[in-house]
């Protein structure tokens, strides 16, 4: 790869990063509130919904693209190290480990265990009451990540700008 790919790279990655952190963003301190709020049948059937619309081209193409580039950079980083490189591999790791492995083990089964309750039950109620505080501590974890990680990739692309 040249140098203005992996800083096209780069730049792509930091974006990528900050727009699925402003979208965990919005779950952590509004989306989840709100479903809290509401009676335990509806705030299950709202999240039931917003799992099966969230599988999406826009999104995984933002939230699955980023994680490829990462792959992509961190390898690039460590075979070519240069200035830019320490926040490269940083930001891809943050990434990688804090949203996509965060999401896959944490979130996920969490969001596959509400889709087959049934709403309306005593059943759905309790899994309900267990999944909000657990799903928002991991969501918490994936805003920091993907917060981090975008600025760690805009480290490296001052780094870009400043080395001869």
């Amino acid at each position: 790869m040249t140098g203005g790919v992996v800083f096209g790279l780069t730049l792509i990655s930091a974006l990528g990063c900050g727009l699925i952190a402003g979208a965990f963003f919005a779950f952590s301190t509004f989306v989840m509130q709100a479903l809290e709020r509401l009676p335990a049948p509806q705030g299950i059937a709202a999240m039931q919904s917003i799992n099966i619309t969230v599988i999406n081209p826009w999104f995984l193409g933002a939230f699955l693209g980023t994680a490829a580039i990462c792959v992509l950079l961190a390898g690039f980083a460590l075979v070519h190290w240069q200035p830019a490189s320490p926040y490269l591999v940083a930001g891809s790791a943050l990434y990688l480990v804090g949203s996509l492995l965060v999401t896959m083990i944490c979130n996920v089964p969490r969001n596959n265990a509400i889709a087959i309750v049934d709403a309306a039950s005593a059943s759905g109620a309790a899994v309900w009451a267990q999944f909000l505080p657990a799903w928002n501590t991991w969501n918490h974890v994936r805003t920091i990540a993907s917060l981090l990680a975008a600025g760690s990739f805009t480290l490296g692309i001052t780094k870009f700008l400043h080395t001869p």
